[in-house]
């Protein structure tokens, strides 16, 4: 018997995991920069902080959500988003005032498999939780496209629209829903649905795109709190050097979004799996789960589709292999103290040929190969341009260097 990942999952290994770890890197060292410090929350939730949060009559909770009983009885959801945790636990904790919090790590939705959505996924985000700023939506937006920009992604383009609050959304909807009437026998049979429930959604629907592209726009019909905020948040990104583009049709997914909706798509992916990430400000969604008012703005970043849109990766996480003629005794001592040193570097421990080991940095694709003699304390630096003996001290030197 053998075994696989369940349908819809993915083991991460090398060298691809390669690509993984440095995201991840930038990612904390980046956030870690804008003052957003580390928020970890469960994994599974009560199925209660969803239905209520996320909306009953999004796709992620009627389709998407693992949802089971425990053994006491209670309903329980692998997260299948990340806003909603966070802001509980900030709720939780009785914090008050301005609040920051950066999350990474794995989400779960039953999805139908494809390069890019899979059933297991992970994210990456953050939240601001305490302002109704807009320079708070403007930090948000810049940051995200900032990272995926550090990564080398490109071409990627920064989607931006308003939805509007609960003072001029309500008229809007009825325009809405009445335009969407009128077409509803053009429409697929999940917007059909849609139109008495919630008919923003169908705005969403990739499948009826075509057919939407005259519908009323939202952003025409903003009060003046609504247009005030999108007018400050697109002059915010224009100073910072953040290009966009407006997209009236955008309204992002879950149903907690107030104002500020935008999305990040690569350009170079399929139309299916071109969103990277996205997110919005969410105003009501702290009341929508049993908390008082507390605005909060945030986004989510696919980190598969991220690493799926950069390509194939290099071959190798190494500095250097270390080539031992001495043994793979004095290797480990050598490679250790290179190691202590910043230089990462791999040799062979079962003693085989220096041929044999020349092999293996050929297929790990190293950049470097140091040949360790044993005979004190030079060793033999061999690139593709170069080849130099070096006090073995001073490699960690020539490595920054080079």
């Amino acid at each position: 018997m053998s075994f696989r990942p369940p349908k819809g999952t993915d083991d991460i290994i090398a060298p691809r995991s390669q690509a993984w770890r440095e995201s991840l890197r930038v990612w904390e060292e980046m956030t870690e920069s804008y003052g957003y410090p580390l928020v970890s929350t469960p994994i599974f939730e009560s199925t209660d902080l969803f239905e209520r949060g996320v909306g009953e009559s999004t796709e992620v909770v009627t389709k998407q959500m693992y949802t089971f009983t425990d053994r006491g009885g209670r309903s329980i959801t692998l997260r299948p988003e990340g806003t909603a945790g966070v802001l509980r636990a900030y709720l939780d904790s009785g914090e008050q005032g301005l609040w920051k919090g950066a999350y990474s790590g794995p989400f779960f939705r039953y999805e139908r498999p494809q390069a890019g959505r899979r059933r297991q996924f992970w994210q990456l985000g953050v939240e601001y939780i305490g302002s109704e700023s807009p320079l708070c939506d403007v930090e948000v937006v810049e940051l995200g496209y900032r990272y995926i920009a550090s990564l080398g992604l490109a071409p990627v383009t920064l989607l931006l629209n308003s939805i509007g609050d609960a003072k001029c959304r309500p008229a809007y909807v009825d325009q809405l829903r009445e335009y969407l009437r009128d077409r509803e026998q053009d429409l697929s049979e999940d917007s059909r649905r849609l139109i008495d429930r919630n008919p923003l959604r169908v705005l969403d629907s990739k499948a009826d795109r075509d057919q939407l592209s005259d519908a009323p726009r939202i952003v025409d019909q903003l009060c003046e709190e609504c247009a005030s905020h999108l007018k400050a948040l697109k002059t915010g990104l224009e100073r910072l050097g953040v290009p966009y583009e407006e997209d009236p049709n955008l309204v992002r997914g879950l149903d907690y979004y107030t104002r500020t909706a935008f999305e990040y798509v690569a350009t170079g992916l399929d139309a299916a799996q071109n969103s990277v990430g996205g997110g919005g400000r969410y105003d009501g969604l702290a009341e929508a789960i049993g908390g008082t008012a507390t605005p909060g703005v945030g986004f989510a970043l696919g980190l598969d589709r991220i690493i799926l849109a950069l390509g194939d990766p290099e071959r190798t996480h190494l500095d250097a292999y270390l080539v031992s003629e001495a043994g793979p005794e004095e290797a480990l001592e050598v490679a250790s103290k290179l190691r202590r040193e910043g230089v990462s570097v791999d040799f062979d421990v079962d003693g085989r040929s220096v041929r044999a080991q020349f092999r293996s940095a050929r297929r790990l694709g190293v950049p470097v190969v140091l040949v360790w003699k044993g005979d004190g304390h030079l060793i033999d630096v061999q690139t593709e341009s170069e080849r130099i003996d070096l006090p073995l001290q001073e490699v960690p030197d020539w490595f920054d260097k080079a």
